[in-house]
């Protein structure tokens, strides 16, 4: 899936904070605001970054699943792992 590129604001644009958060809720990348032409900082939407957190996340534990793999841990079926969770914690 191809992302879109950040928006590039600068840090002037700042000032209008009414437009700056509108532009926030409704973009579904990161705002980059710059700085005499540099990136100073990023401001996105509360559930953009949610969003970007949930998937560092997901990725992370998949990493750390394929290094168990890769260390002779035996990987085990989806529905063999959910039927264990299930049974473990009763829901």
């Amino acid at each position: 899936m191809l992302q879109s590129l950040p928006k590039v604001v600068p840090i002037n644009e700042l000032k209008n904070t009414a437009q700056i958060t509108k532009t926030c809720q409704e973009s579904d990348v990161p705002i980059i605001v710059t700085k005499n032409g540099y990136g100073e900082m990023v401001l996105m939407s509360v559930s953009l970054y949610e969003k970007t957190i949930a998937e560092a996340q997901a990725a992370a534990l998949v990493n750390i699943a394929l290094d168990e793999i890769d260390a002779g841990a035996e990987p085990v079926e989806g529905h063999t792992f959910f039927a264990s969770m299930k049974e473990k914690y009763g829901r």
